[in-house]
C-alpha cells in the first residue's frame, strides 16, 4: 500500500516536471496546470498553422513561410520566440528595433539563420516612466514589424 505522503510527493514531482517542460515559473500547483494548459493551446495553434502550410503546398506561396511569434512574460522579463521555415534576411534588424522602441534591454539572445530563421530573446524593461510592458504589447509590435519587413522585402524583390 502506497502512503499518502508518497502519493503527494509523486504528484509534486510530476507537477515540477510539467512546470519545467512548459517553462512555467508558477509556484502553486493550480498555476502550473494553468500555464501548462496555455502552453498546450500555443502548441495546438502552431500545429494548426503548420498543418495549413502543409495542406496549401508548404512553400508554394510567400505567406506560407510567415514567421510564427510567441511572446510570454517570464520571471526575468519578456521572452520572445520567432520561427520561420525559411531564411529571413533583415528581419532581425526589424525585431531589434521593436526592442529599442519599447525600451526593452536584450538580456539573452540566440539567433539561427541557416536555412530557417529562429530567434529566442529575453528582454527586460528599461522604461523609466514606470509604464509596464506586457507580452501582448510586445507580440503586437513584433507582428507589425514582421508585416513592415514583409512589405519592405516584397517591394525589393
Amino acid at each position: 500500500m502506497v502512503s499518502r505522503e508518497h502519493k503527494k510527493a509523486t504528484l509534486h514531482e510530476k507537477l515540477q516536471l510539467l512546470r519545467s517542460i512548459t517553462n512555467s515559473h508558477a509556484k502553486n500547483d493550480s498555476s502550473i496546470i494553468l500555464d501548462a494548459s496555455k502552453y498546450i493551446e500555443e502548441l495546438k495553434h502552431k500545429v494548426q498553422i503548420l498543418n495549413q502550410d502543409i495542406a496549401s503546398g508548404q512553400s508554394s506561396s510567400y505567406q506560407n513561410s510567415w514567421p510564427v511569434v510567441t511572446v510570454e512574460s517570464v520571471e526575468k522579463g519578456i521572452r520572445v520566440n520567432l520561427y520561420s521555415e525559411r531564411s529571413c534576411p533583415g528581419l532581425l534588424v526589424f525585431v531589434l528595433k521593436v526592442f529599442e522602441e519599447l525600451s526593452l534591454n536584450v538580456l539573452e539572445a540566440r539567433v539561427s539563420c541557416t536555412g530557417s530563421f529562429h530567434l529566442e530573446a529575453l528582454g527586460d524593461e528599461s522604461d523609466e516612466n514606470g509604464e509596464s510592458i506586457d507580452a501582448e504589447m510586445v507580440k503586437h509590435a513584433i507582428s507589425n514589424s514582421i508585416e513592415n519587413w514583409t512589405q519592405n522585402n516584397h517591394h525589393q524583390g
